[in-house]
């Protein structure tokens, strides 16, 4: 169980490790099912990574805004665990679990509305447009259990047993490989399904995922004695909180990441072997974002702890300390990904024409993925203090204000192609980096 008030500097390196270290394994398998998806995908044809591709950029932002707001749970618990309130937990998950299930049928009920005309306002090839449906298809399966997964793994990693989701994660790892490989190139007697098939593979690893997680909570303790599973009676001012916080969380995170879905709409009119490179260069920056999500995540709880009993000394010095180690480790994979940019496209692709556009977009995602080594351990020490509207404004200023349009005109007016999109996409993280950064150095200086 996480404790605050660490008494030495040494004890707060061994306790954000603790943390930390399992949520970077958690993120490895969760990427690592994106990889099996891309990689997989890449090898039956271009089509079909294309198409998956297509799929999994719309997935995206809407998974990642309604996980972000549902992970207001983090900072809840986190806030209440310091200030020593125990008791009301249960309540703050179950009206997390209620508003998973309330965003599962609205999404759910979106995409069948509205799914297949957005894909044919794309001007897809038909074959592409095919994949790219079927493949959310195969997605809407498992909408419903990844959504409440996201208060119950809040709980779990909050109360200190990040431990307990890597395992879970690592579970499901193989059985989601096992079933890309057998639903994408039709074996054990299963039919060919292509980029399709990573999609249902997908779909189906969440129900597992959730199994695993009711088991935990409803067998084990400490998490059984707060009975998160129960029916509970919705009360406005617990669902005033959580949204409170989560809204702008799950906007914020929708703005950053519905940016990479806009880009890549544009980047599909310069043809099915760009949108291959532009996806395997993406799926591997995401494989490389788990780092910094990781310190996000993990700065959020002890910083949250730290804030819910005031001890804003402590919080101060997890922020150093989180800081200081995501620019460390930034340092060692940005260099290693230089030296290694031909091996990382061959992962994805024999076409050699698409090996040398990975090669270039690897280059440019070097670039933001050294602004996110800032930008994202702050958002998590934003949210630990219960400050989600600046991760709100940053989001809305970088990506919206600056990104997309500086993309357009390097497009439009420039002729740049689609590295006009990438090199706007570097702009926009650094931006955000430097906003919340002085976001940042303000609050604390107000909480001395």
């Amino acid at each position: 169980m996480l404790k605050c008030f660490d008494t030495s500097y040494r004890d707060k390196i061994k306790r954000l490790l603790n943390v930390m270290l399992p949520i970077i394994g958690t993120q490895m398998a969760i990427i690592g099912m994106n990889f099996f998806d891309a990689s997989m995908s890449g090898q039956a044809g271009d089509i079909d990574l294309a198409g998956a591709a297509i799929g999994g950029n719309i997935w995206m932002p809407v998974q990642t805004c309604v996980s972000g707001i549902l992970m207001a749970a983090m900072p809840l618990v986190a806030n209440l665990l310091g200030a020593n309130e125990r008791e009301k937990i249960s309540t703050v998950v179950r009206h997390g679990l209620l508003l998973a299930l309330a965003f599962s049928v609205l999404v759910l009920a979106a995409g069948v509305a509205f799914l297949p005309h957005f894909l044919q306002g794309m001007g897809l090839e038909p074959a592409v447009y095919n994949v790219a449906l079927w493949y959310m298809v195969g997605i809407g399966i498992g909408v419903i259990p990844f959504f409440l997964i996201t208060p119950l793994r809040s709980l779990i990693d909050t109360l200190g047993y990040t431990h307990l989701t890597m395992k879970i994660y690592m579970l499901a790892l193989p059985v989601n490989a096992l079933l890309n490989y057998v639903l994408i190139f039709g074996k054990l007697g299963m039919p060919r399904l292509g980029g399709i098939g990573a999609g249902v593979a997908t779909g189906i690893t969440f129900w597992l995922l959730l199994f695993l997680y009711a088991f935990i909570v409803t067998r084990l303790e400490p998490f059984k004695q707060f009975a998160v599973l129960g029916i509970v009676k919705p009360q406005s001012g617990w669902l005033k909180d959580y949204l409170r916080l989560g809204v702008p969380m799950g906007v914020s995170i929708f703005m950053e990441t519905s940016i990479f879905g806009v880009v890549a709409l544009f980047v599909a009119k310069f043809g099915t072997e760009v949108i291959a490179a532009h996806q395997a260069a993406l799926n591997f920056s995401s494989l490389i974002y788990m780092f910094p999500l990781s310190f996000s995540l993990a700065l959020t709880i002890v910083v949250g702890v730290e804030y819910g009993a005031k001890n804003y000394e402590g919080a101060r010095d997890y922020t150093k300390l989180g800081l200081e180690l995501s620019l460390a480790i930034a340092l060692v994979y940005i260099a290693l990904e230089l030296i290694f940019r031909q091996y990382i496209a061959l992962i994805y692709t024999s076409n050699a024409e698409v090996i040398e556009l990975v090669k270039h977009f690897l280059i440019y995602a070097i670039m933001w993925q050294a602004g996110d080594a800032v930008a994202a351990p702050i958002q998590g020490i934003l949210r630990g203090y219960k400050d989600v509207k600046a991760t709100f404004w940053a989001g809305m200023l970088a990506y919206w204000g600056i990104c997309l349009p500086l993309g357009l005109l390097l497009d439009y007016k420039f002729n740049q192609g689609a590295f006009a999109y990438w090199r706007s996409l570097d702009l926009g993280v650094l931006s955000s980096a430097v906003i919340l950064s002085l976001r940042l150095v303000s609050l604390q200086k107000r909480l001395k």
